[in-house]
């Protein structure tokens, strides 16, 4: 089967099929999350934190996320993979944002590119459209943005915070973006956003009226535990199955049980 392509991915609003994303990191959990039907495959900068250990996304670096693209575009074969832009990849100028988003295709492999901010991100945007490179946008709480943000917060609180993102949606749409997350806004507010433009919105703490939803895999399979935001939800508990399975392993090693004969050769 043929990777989805933005055309599709536009056509699951138009038909009122929502849009499933995950992230992803690496081959093995691109595979897994391709074979169980995800649509589209987010190479985020998240993995800052919950791959290298860092507090926030903002360490991560070009050559990280180009890196990671790599990985999940060669472990799955349906979905697309939408490559995030990282920190101050595409702030500096439209030009610096173009060789970025073009390197994110060419050498990471990846279908679409994600970037985030509302109108200041518009002129951006529109340059990698017209050079042929698919754009998802990204308002709401913008997490390269949280130290100017104050912080993990919810975002869009209030008539005029709501009319900003909004307006800020439809200039990514006017740009050309062909789908944008809506992260950690009141799910009324989601629900005027995703009415007010015609290109898919996907939700992350932003209510269930959004066109689809994102999550990171690592925060649903209960794989990482240092910052667990309200909006996830846990499908499975794998971090304590894998503390469990490996402590059995380290017993069996150190009682010399394994390996046993139906695991050695003759």
């Amino acid at each position: 089967m043929p990777r989805l392509t933005t055309l599709d991915i536009r056509q699951m609003k138009e038909k009122g099929d929502p849009i499933a994303m995950v992230t992803a990191y690496d081959a093995t959990f691109a595979h897994l999350l391709d074979q169980a039907g995800a649509d589209m495959l987010l190479v985020g900068d998240s993995l800052g934190m919950v791959v290298q250990g860092h507090d926030s996304t903002l360490p991560v670096t070009m050559d990280h996320i180009v890196y990671h693209c790599q990985a999940v575009c060669r472990g799955s074969s349906r979905a697309m993979v939408v490559g995030d832009l990282p920190f101050m990849s595409y702030q500096i100028s439209v030009e610096r944002a173009l060789e970025n988003a073009g390197r994110l295709m060419a050498s990471g492999g990846c279908g679409a590119v994600k970037l985030e901010g509302g109108e200041r991100s518009a002129p951006a945007v529109r340059a990698m459209v017209e050079a042929g490179i698919p754009v998802v946008g990204h308002i709401g709480l913008t997490p390269q943005s949280v130290n100017a943000l104050g912080g993990f917060r919810v975002q869009g609180k209030g008539e005029e915070a709501a009319r900003r993102l909004v307006d800020d949606a439809k200039r990514l749409e006017d740009a050309g973006a062909f789908a944008v997350v809506l992260e950690t806004i009141p799910a009324p507010v989601a629900e005027m956003v995703t009415a007010a433009v015609q290109i898919p919105t996907i939700g992350i703490g932003a209510g269930v009226h959004c066109d689809g939803q994102v999550l990171v895999c690592y925060d649903m399979l209960g794989l990482f535990d240092e910052m667990t935001p309200r909006f996830v939800k846990r499908y499975e508990e794998l971090g304590a199955r894998t503390r469990a399975a490996v402590k059995s392993y380290v017993d069996e090693v150190k009682a010399r049980t394994f390996p046993s004969d139906e695991y050695s050769y003759r």
